[in-house]
């Protein structure tokens, strides 16, 4: 299947493939399409200049296709891609940046996760004086396992109190120790992400249920 060109130009969203997130919204000819396929970067067709143009070209931020997929109407391309710096012109990593409305929801930063592993990592090759990781790090798996240990039985002492904020707070501990026992083991998210994502790939051999998996 490609998509359908008849009526002119097709919009391409584009979207982070680790984190996800919606990244920007250009639009492609089927030129700029065959292009993307061949050269596995993002290309464009300019609307106000007429003209194709290849994300990265003059700013350096390349935009690596990882998949693309195509909806029900073939007229509209999902893109997944491997980003080399922002996607935005103005610097920020979305074009999507501006708030016009949202509900009254408790915000939070979608790549958090990616943030805090990447600062643990980085303590394993830069020391930084009175940092707790580096100290962790210092002390071994022994210290770290034991961490993880004591967190775990914290987050079940919190859920027996039934005490929501306390449970928040003692998870949040109990996954910064699993990710400083992962880093110094050299377990990458991306490695844990992979693997869940293998494990959960058995629930489409089954119809409308989740298979019981027995790895766990």
């Amino acid at each position: 299947m490609k998509p359908d060109f008849s009526k002119g130009l097709v919009p391409a969203v584009i979207v982070d493939n680790h984190t996800e997130q919606v990244l920007m919204l250009a639009y492609m000819n089927e030129e700029a399409y065959q292009k993307t396929l061949e050269t596995k970067q993002t290309w464009f067709y300019s609307r106000s200049r007429n003209e194709l143009w290849n994300k990265g070209a003059t700013s350096g931020n390349f935009q690596t296709v990882k998949s693309i997929q195509l909806d029900c109407d073939q007229d509209t391309l999902l893109i997944r891609v491997d980003p080399k710096g922002p996607a935005c012109h103005t610097g920020e990593t979305s074009c999507f940046f501006e708030t016009v409305m949202e509900e009254d929801v408790t915000r939070y930063d979608p790549n958090i996760f990616e943030e805090v592993m990447a600062e643990i990592e980085d303590r394993l090759k830069v020391k930084v004086e009175g940092s707790y990781t580096n100290y962790l790090f210092e002390k071994g798996i022994d210290k770290i396992g034991k961490k993880v240990i004591e967190e775990a039985g914290e987050v079940i002492i919190a859920a027996k109190n039934r005490n929501k904020e306390e449970v928040m707070s003692e998870v949040s501990d109990l996954l910064y120790h699993c990710f400083v026992l992962m880093a110094e083991q050299n377990v990458s998210l991306e490695d844990i992400k992979a693997k869940l994502t293998k494990r959960f790939s058995k629930k489409g051999n089954h119809k409308g249920e989740r298979p019981e998996i027995k790895e766990w």
